[in-house]
């Protein structure tokens, strides 16, 4: 009896070791929201890029437009993403579109460049 008992918590106590850890992921161009908030019309795509960075995906198609895309996964979370689309015409930034950013994520002027372009 007390070798099962022994050998019960020896068990128990390697088992409550045995945990998954699960790692964040972090995918795409870092969003800073204070940077964003810096982007005005007018600015040339030179500007833009050393502001931001280079955009993840810049469409063949439609060289006018910069994608910047950034998901975040806490080990175990739930995924958050943010996706800033650029417009420029004749090289120069004419349209900030931030609506599929996460709101909480965004300030109040970075919110305000999207809803009036």
């Amino acid at each position: 009896m007390r070798r099962i008992l022994i050998t019960i918590v020896t068990t128990m106590v390697m088992l409550s070791g045995c945990s998954v850890y699960k790692i964040d992921i972090q995918q795409g161009n870092t969003l800073e929201a204070e940077k964003v908030a810096q982007l005005e019309t007018g600015m040339d795509k030179q500007q833009v890029q050393y502001l931001l960075g280079t955009a993840m995906l810049k469409d063949p198609f439609h060289p006018n437009r910069w994608d910047y895309v950034y998901s975040f996964t806490p080990g175990g979370g739930k995924m958050k993403r943010h996706h800033l689309t650029l417009y420029f015409e004749n090289d120069r930034l004419v349209t900030v579109d931030t609506s599929e950013m996460n709101p909480d994520y965004m300030d109040n002027k970075a919110r305000t460049i999207s809803s009036t372009k």
